[in-house]
């Protein structure tokens, strides 16, 4: 039998790593394209680097992708395209990526679709399934009421996650709400836009399972940088 099945393993796991580093550099490049490369004046780049370096990415991916974002190298442009449509047993789905050539992402969100009995749609088939809201993501040490600290905040929700909370506010207070955390003492791992569902699709537990295997390979793809669906986190 010998070593060739450690061998697969090793090479599975190097590829793994290496897409979470691609995508990674994207978000950094993007970030750095739409608010500049100092990462002091710039949460969303700050935010992508830390992920990164969370990552164990190396520095000389995360400089040359601020650099690309920049201008300061040569490099392909990064368009962020959302992408709308019902994934198996009727539940929506919003894929929001990042990439480099939309004439091959589209075409290969549009099979992966297909190939779970979905279907992909217009812009908007089913963004009215959700609302749009700004999502802060962190932690906090001591103790606090999270419900409290929400209010203070000018969150409309906030929800206990495994690493942390999670905070729900509107669009146009989100970064009001992050400085708002940030002067009480969280630690902010998370600040963006995102998408929260109005209603949960009912699903049983084997309809439940298709599910996550297709928002698995949705996530996996090369280009996909967040997925929305409405199912229970």
């Amino acid at each position: 039998m010998g070593k060739g099945w450690k061998n697969t393993i090793k090479a599975a796991n190097a590829a793994k790593k290496g897409a979470a580093f691609t995508k990674a550099a994207k978000e950094i490049q993007v970030a750095a394209k739409l608010g500049g490369g100092n990462p002091e004046f710039n949460a969303r780049l700050r935010m992508a680097i830390d992920a990164a370096k969370k990552l164990s990415c190396p520095n000389d991916t995360i400089e040359r992708a601020i650099k690309k974002g920049t201008g300061g190298l040569d490099g392909q442009i990064i368009e962020e395209i959302t992408y709308e449509g019902y994934g198996p047993h009727g539940v929506g789905v919003i894929i929001e990526t990042q990439t480099d050539n939309k004439n091959r992402t589209a075409p290969e969100v549009r099979l992966l679709f297909k190939s779970h009995e979905g279907s992909m749609g217009e812009s908007g088939s089913v963004a009215w399934m959700f609302d749009r809201v700004g999502l802060i993501e962190g932690a906090k040490d001591g103790q606090f009421d999270p419900e409290e600290e929400a209010i203070e905040a000018e969150a409309n929700e906030v929800e206990k996650t495994e690493e942390g909370y999670s905070f729900f506010t509107s669009v146009e207070v989100l970064e009001s709400a992050r400085k708002a955390l940030v002067a009480r003492g969280w630690k902010i791992t998370t600040c963006e836009l995102s998408y929260k569902p109005k209603n949960i699709t009912e699903l049983t537990p084997e309809q439940l399972n298709h599910v996550h295997e297709f928002l698995n390979e949705v996530d996996e793809h090369d280009d996909t940088h967040r997925v929305y669906a409405t199912i229970k986190s």
